[in-house]
């Protein structure tokens, strides 16, 4: 039997990957970005009391009431409040399929999708799954878009743009003039912007997450995108959110409603109660203090940072002071060799370009970064 392959991505990610050979080597895992650290235990908590007080049938299509209500408040609560209504708001299973069912609403075979690369490896496949055509444009060096390029590869065909902040693998954030240099390009056109935000209460050294939905205008031209399990550190819950106008959100429960229809009825309740004890700040500052941990425990090795992450779970770093080895070699050699793993930036790219760079996660018990780091200074 043949099945015809529908899109263009890796048969197993470079994530899964190279978590693998991290089992298979005994390597300390600083690739994939899940925290191996307790989530809190009030969560824990809620979750076992959601279950006991029967909440365990389908919610409605939306999302639990309290939850969406209670999202409402938080997001006022914010250091930049966002103002939202609860029919701005749709709970899914997930923020990877956020991304997917808000393409699967937009898309018909054939348009373009504009890519920003480094680019989160979901994407792609997201895109050619639905019917459209990615277009790449890459960031520049510094990981900041460039928006005489972005501008340039729009066309009549162009649908949307896929936009990540805070910057997964670099961490960077887009700023209010990055949204209103997008807006200049997209305000005369019917181009949708699908933003990827999903560790956007993770931002450090004073920076401001500012979403999409702040921006007066491309708030009704856009799909944000959240996770609960970035926020709280529970990636296995596969919770998310996403924010909308609510025309753009009728559309997209039209799809919604036939793939998954609602959610994690207990986890929804367990999250909606965290939300109202929830300290986003002290969340941020703690790991704020994990990726300081581990730039001080890479101290003295032969890595660059060119710049510290400004929001999320990684960090990347040079390693030509190390090797002369194109990084998915220089990655696979230090997880085989050296016993620790990462993730190589070439994976963000659809070509596979070399980078020199590799992405670290600071998710992760100081011990685990410790161990990473003795592991380097004794072999290397």
């Amino acid at each position: 039997m043949t099945i015809e392959r529908k899109h263009s991505g890796k048969d197993i990610s470079i994530f899964s990957e190279m978590t693998a050979l991290a089992q298979q080597y005994g390597a300390v895992n600083l690739s994939q970005g899940f925290p191996d650290f307790e989530i809190d235990p009030k969560l824990k908590e809620l979750l076992g009391k959601a279950t006991s007080d029967n909440h365990n049938q389908y919610a409605p299509l939306t999302g639990v009431p309290l939850l969406t209500e209670n999202l409402v408040t938080f997001n006022t609560r914010r250091k930049k409040p966002l103002d939202l209504h609860s029919s701005e708001i749709i709970i899914t299973p997930g923020a990877t399929y956020g991304i997917y069912c808000a393409l699967a609403t937009i898309l018909k075979p054939g348009d373009d999708v504009i890519v920003l690369e480094p680019s989160y490896d979901s994407y792609v496949p997201a895109i050619e799954v639905n019917g459209g055509k990615p277009v790449f444009v890459s960031l520049d060096k510094d990981f900041r878009p460039d928006f005489e390029k972005i501008k340039n590869a729009v066309t009549q065909q162009t649908r949307a743009i896929i936009v990540n902040s805070p910057h997964n693998p670099s961490g960077n954030i887009w700023t209010e003039n990055d949204w209103e240099a997008l807006w200049q390009i997209v305000k005369d056109t019917e181009i949708i912007v699908i933003s990827d935000e999903v560790y956007d209460l993770l931002c450090y050294d004073e920076n401001t997450f500012t979403s999409v939905m702040h921006h007066p205008h491309l708030r009704n031209r856009s799909y944000a995108v959240f996770s609960f399990g970035k926020m709280f550190h529970a990636t296995g819950w596969k919770v998310g959110y996403v924010l909308a106008s609510e025309e753009l959100n009728y559309a997209f429960l039209r799809v919604h409603q036939y793939l998954s229809f609602c959610v994690n009825v207990p986890a929804q309740y367990a999250l909606a109660g965290y939300l109202e004890v929830f300290d986003a700040a002290a969340n941020s500052r703690m790991m704020q203090n994990k990726r300081d941990y581990l730039i001080s425990a890479f101290s003295g090795l032969p890595f660059t940072i060119t710049g510290k992450a400004e929001g999320g779970y990684f960090q990347t770093m040079e390693y030509h002071n190390l090797s002369d080895l194109g990084d998915r070699d220089f990655a696979v050699w230090l997880t085989k060799e050296k016993k620790v793993c990462t993730v190589p930036v070439s994976a963000f790219f659809h070509n596979g370009q070399n980078t020199g760079k590799v992405r670290f996660c600071f998710a992760k018990k100081e011990e685990t970064i410790d161990n990473a780091a003795e592991f380097l200074r004794n072999l290397l």
